[in-house]
Parts: structure tokens; sequence; C-alpha cells
């Protein structure tokens, strides 16, 4: 039994809200600050990519080790990201989401401060816990803050800035890296973050809930130990020397504790993560499917293509950072063009035709030389980013066609943190394959270090099965009722 709520001399029930005005236009530099705040959230999460070769030389460790700093970041994002919600009904969306701000620019700092790996990914998972509260409560205020006929001029105020983090992240990382130090892709942070506080002050409201929902420990917990546990095992797994008991024992701890929190979650009440939805078919897609393609394509490519031009072709993190940008242009030039071409030929073909393009692209990818023409190169990377671009557009157009909207809360948070989860191992896996693929090459006659990259973005394209088998079970008219085709 519930005790009684504590109630007012005028005998009414308080609410523990900040008083708000009823949502209106957009509040412009509300949601310019939110937008900044995603901007170095996705900044962070690609930016170090470049600049590997550095932080392993600094850390006397190869390249390829640094990749635990990118996937602790990301999977933190992933575990953190359906709290964020219960925390800004808790406490407040200003006091969580300035915590947030504060945490994510002390982390950055202990980055750029690190004296070997365990200690830069210790302070990368505390930016992953500032991000996963930082990003998730601003966007919910600046949408609780907005008239429904409003809506698109705020996401694309969300959005829009945020699409050049990626763009602007590999040239930044790579010219500091080679110029300077890459301890100052972290230290840019600090500014940004003191401004963002100050702002935050003054633009974000203190909205609460009256009677916050009870936080689901028990899906918090398992989630956390079993992912944790599996990154673990898979980081051990590709070591020169793996520690065998060490794998063994993690990888069945992440096999049993991953288990026990898909069953606990199916039979939740009220469960962190609502698996139950998975059974909706676009849905399921566009969430499994699409966290594949967008571990593939998004995270594992940009993450071993900066490794490969500097340890298989002998380039400067600037040289490397900045044809990587290449791959990332083709993904904003093309977003205009997206929604005509979802509504001209279905989301079903575009989404199946996008993921085809992509491993064709991967293909041409493994087959780069050092004397390839730069123009050539250029001009792949320009059309692998495109092709990401359209792929990523039709997942995320697909995610919510015919979820409804009594089911909407339940979809957001699980689409969201199974997206970073697929970032987080995209980029662990991809690290996994290059040091599987060393045997390999080596028995194919493809000796070097670029012999081993190109051996796993083979192995990659295979994994683009899996989204491409999704798309084509898809009905022909999936997702026409957003896209407004007849």
């Amino acid at each position: 039994m519930k005790p009684p709520r504590a109630r007012s001399s005028a005998g009414r029930t308080p609410d523990r809200r900040t008083p708000q005005p009823p949502p209106g236009s957009v509040r412009r530099p509300l949601a310019l600050l939110v937008a900044a705040s995603y901007f170095m959230e996705i900044f962070d999460g690609t930016v170090i990519a470049p600049a590997a070769p550095h932080i392993a030389a600094d850390f006397g460790i190869p390249a390829v080790g640094v990749n635990v700093a990118i996937t602790a970041y990301v999977l933190t994002l992933a575990v953190l990201i359906p709290t964020s919600g219960w925390l800004a009904d808790r406490f407040g969306s200003r006091r969580v989401f300035m915590t947030a701000i504060a945490l994510f620019t002390l982390a950055s700092a202990s980055c750029a401060l690190a004296v070997n790996l365990p200690t830069l990914t210790g302070a990368r998972v505390l930016q992953g816990v500032g991000g996963a509260m930082m990003v998730p409560v601003g966007r919910l205020v600046v949408l609780r803050s907005t008239a429904k006929s409003e809506l698109v001029k705020a996401i694309a105020y969300l959005t829009w800035p945020a699409l050049a983090a990626p763009v602007i992240a590999p040239t930044v990382g790579g010219l500091l890296s080679t110029y300077a130090s890459w301890r100052w892709i972290f230290l840019i942070n600090v500014p940004l973050g003191i401004a963002g506080l100050l702002v935050a002050a003054r633009v974000v409201p203190d909205v609460r809930a009256a009677e916050p929902a009870r936080l689901d420990r028990w899906g918090v917990a398992l989630s956390a130990v079993g992912i944790a546990a599996l990154v673990v095992g898979m980081e051990g797994l590709g070591a020169p020397a793996p520690d065998w008991p060490l794998v063994t024992t993690a990888l069945a701890v992440a096999c049993a504790t991953l288990t026990s929190a898909v069953l606990y979650l199916l039979r939740a009440r009220s469960p962190l993560l609502d698996l139950r939805i998975l059974r909706i078919q676009t849905y399921r897609a566009a969430a499994l499917g699409g966290s594949v393609f967008r571990a593939v394509i998004s995270s594992a490519i940009p993450f071993l293509l900066a490794l490969f031009f500097q340890l298989g072709f002998g380039w400067s993190a600037a040289r490397a950072g900045l044809v990587v940008m290449a791959l990332f242009l083709g993904n904003v030039l093309i977003k205009p063009a997206t929604t005509p071409l979802m509504r001209r030929f279905g989301i079903r073909t575009v989404m199946a035709a996008a993921v085809l393009a992509s491993a064709a692209c991967l293909v041409g990818i493994a087959f780069l030389q050092p004397h390839t023409p730069l123009p050539v190169l250029l001009a792949l990377l320009l059309a692998s980013g495109t092709f990401r671009s359209i792929g990523l557009t039709t997942y995320n157009t697909l995610a919510f066609a015919d979820v409804e909207p009594g089911r909407m809360s339940h979809a957001t948070p699980l689409f969201s943190a199974m997206q970073e989860l697929g970032a987080g191992l995209g980029v662990a896996v991809g690290a996994l394959l290059v040091r599987l693929g060393g045997p390999v090459a080596a028995g194919l006659g493809l000796g070097g270090a670029a012999g081993q990259f190109r051996v796993a973005f083979a192995l990659l394209v295979a994994l683009l099965a899996v989204p491409l088998v999704e798309a084509l079970l898809l009905a022909r008219t999936a997702g026409n009722a957003v896209t407004g085709r007849a």
C-alpha cells in the first residue's frame, strides 16, 4: 500500500514540477545548447580513431588496442541511456543536464592526463556516463517544451549541427595528434563544457515528474554486467597472447548474464527495456538489422580506415584524417535526397540497395593500394558515405512506422540503446577481426600490416548479410505510411 501523498494547506496535492508554460514555438537557445552537446558527444566518439597510433606509441601498445577506449565510451552510452529519462524525472532536468556537462568536461580533462590505456579507458567510461545523461535529457526537455506543429523544426535544430561532428572529427583528430599532441583532442572539450554550464543555468527549465516511476535496478545491473563481460571477453580473445581462463570466464559470464537479462526483461512488469516490442517486424528490422549495419558501416569502417591508411600505407594521422573526412562528407551531401528516394522506390527497396552498395564499397576499400589515385580513393569513400547515410535514414524512418503511440516511450529508449550498442560492438569486432586477420593474411600471402586489414574488411562484408536478409523479409509496403508513398 502506497503512503498518502503530502497535501498543501488548501487540501490539494502539490505538484513537484517547476511551473512551465505550455508547449509552443522552438526555444532556440535551448535547442542550440542541446545540439552543441550532441555535437560534442558524437565528436568524441569519432575523433580518437586517427589519433590511435599516437596514443598507442605513448602507451607502448599496438595501435588496434586503443579500440577499447572507443568501445568503453560508446557501450557506456548504450547501457545508461535508458536510465536518463528516469533521472530527469527524479532529480529535475536542469540538475541532471548540468551534472552531465560537468562530468563530461571533467572526464575529458582526465582523458588528456591519462598515463596508460587503463586510465584512459576509465576516463572514457566517465565521459560515457556524462554523455548518456547529457543528450537524451536535453532532447527530452526540447521536445516536451515544443508544440507538435513545431517538432520538425525542433528536430532539425537538434540533428543538423550534429551531422558536422563526424565530418570534422577525423580531420581535427589527425591534425592535432600530428602537429600538437593527441591530448588536445580531449582538452578542447574543457572550454566548451564550461560555456555549456553557464548557458544551461539560464536556459534549461527544471522539469521533473510529480511521481517518477520506479527504476528497474535488476534490468540495469544485468545489462551492465553482461555487456561489460562481453567486451572483456572479446578484447581478451583478440589479444596476441590470450589469457584463456580470463576469456573463457568473461564470455561465460556474458552469456549467462545477458540471457538472464533477456528472460527478465521479457517477464518484468515495468522493465528497463521492453523487448516485447521487437515482435513488430518493421521495428525489429530497424533495431536488429540496423544495429548490425551501424556496427559495420558507421563504427568499424571509420575506425579501421584511419589505422589502415596509417599502418598499411604509411600515411600521417593528419593525411588519414583528411581523407576519411570524405566518408562523412557523403553522409551529409545526400541527406536532402533520402526522403524523395524512399517515397519513390519504397523503404524496402532503398534499404536493400543501400546494404548491397555499402558491401560493394567495402570490397573496393579492401583492394585499395598506396598507389591508388587519390581521386579514385576519395570517390570510393564518398560513395560509401552516401550509401551509409541512405541506409541509416531508412532504418531511422522505418523504426517507429508501426509502433502505437502508447508504446513509443518503450520503443524510443530501446532503439537508442541498440544503436549505441551496435556502434560500440562494431569497433570491438573490427579490432578483433584485424587481430585475427593476421594469420589468415599470412596464409594467403597478404603479408604486412595492410593484409590483415584487407581480411578484416572482407569479413565485415559477410556480416552485412544480416541486415540484407532483414530488409528482404520486409513487405514491399513497409513504411509507406511514414514516407507518404502511395
